[in-house]
């Protein structure tokens, strides 16, 4: 059973192996990939939106060497701690990295639930795609989390790993009560990396973390030194960043000179309740 809706008419999608077909007839196949399209043209604001297969191939070699890892352990622990069932939403899963982290958290927890997985980048969906082959419980679906293929008060947590935040959408789908975990950077992420790259490098600074309609439970830090000693693995990191398409050819060359950096990878995982309605 699928846990996804037309984005045409707001029907329940069922999965038949081959598309994802709703009672009114609207049919999306899966990709041989193994996820489905459902990005209308109507909401993309490019021919080939989200991440390219540069970013989403660089991304991907770099965090699978572990530069990230205790992020994506935090992130498992609290999911965990905040789930008991249900389903769980990645809303920008990216690659698949977290989203597979959690899942295997999950699944290690006993607790019974559906995964969904979604992004903008039909090349990011196909790198999530391969890596739940074998899972039942887990979709992979091209789309924007403005406008998620996804039913109201459906689920009972949300991930959002540095993705754009939505609170009108994430408020709709998810149950009252339900949790929304979210990461961001923190002051001192990649200061080194920007030093390295900019003449006035700045910290990141956190807004007010209240968001209309849910309670906050608490911010938690997650904050190492990593060393990076390999040229490509710096541009990876680079080009993962949004850094990357707003620097000049100065910048480039600046970072292009770099064969070692060493800097914080320091985060905030953020977690909410979605207030009673």
């Amino acid at each position: 059973m699928s846990r996804l809706k037309c984005p045409v008419c707001g029907e329940k999608l069922d999965n038949n192996k081959k598309s994802y077909v709703c009672p009114k007839g609207h049919s999306f196949d899966i990709s041989s990939k193994g996820y489905v399209n459902l990005l209308l043209s109507s909401q993309m604001n490019a021919k080939l939106p989200g991440d390219n297969k540069m970013m989403v191939s660089a991304r991907a070699d770099f965090l699978s060497k572990g530069y990230y890892s205790h992020l994506a352990d935090e992130v498992s622990s609290v999911a965990a701690n905040s789930f008991s069932g249900g389903v769980i939403l990645d809303a920008g899963c990216g690659e698949g990295y977290y989203t597979e982290k959690i899942y295997n958290a999950l699944t290690k927890k006993s607790v019974s639930f559906d995964m969904i997985g979604i992004d903008i980048s039909k090349f990011a969906c196909a790198r999530a795609a391969r890596r739940f082959r074998e899972a039942d419980n887990c979709e992979i679906a091209a789309a924007s989390i403005f406008h998620l293929p996804v039913e109201d008060d459906s689920c009972s947590c949300i991930v959002t790993m540095f993705a754009p935040f939505c609170r009108e959408e994430f408020f709709r789908v998810l149950k009252s009560g339900g949790s929304l975990i979210m990461a961001i950077p923190a002051e001192e992420h990649l200061i080194n990396l920007k030093s390295a790259v900019y003449d006035e490098p700045y910290k990141n600074h956190t807004a007010d973390y209240s968001v209309e309609g849910f309670d906050f439970l608490g911010s938690h830090r997650v904050s190492r030194e990593i060393f990076i000693d390999d040229p490509v693995d710096i541009q990876s990191l680079f080009s993962m960043t949004p850094y990357y398409y707003k620097t000049g050819r100065e910048g480039h060359e600046r970072l292009e000179k770099l064969t070692s950096l060493r800097d914080m990878a320091d985060f905030e995982v953020l977690v909410y309740r979605k207030k009673a309605v």
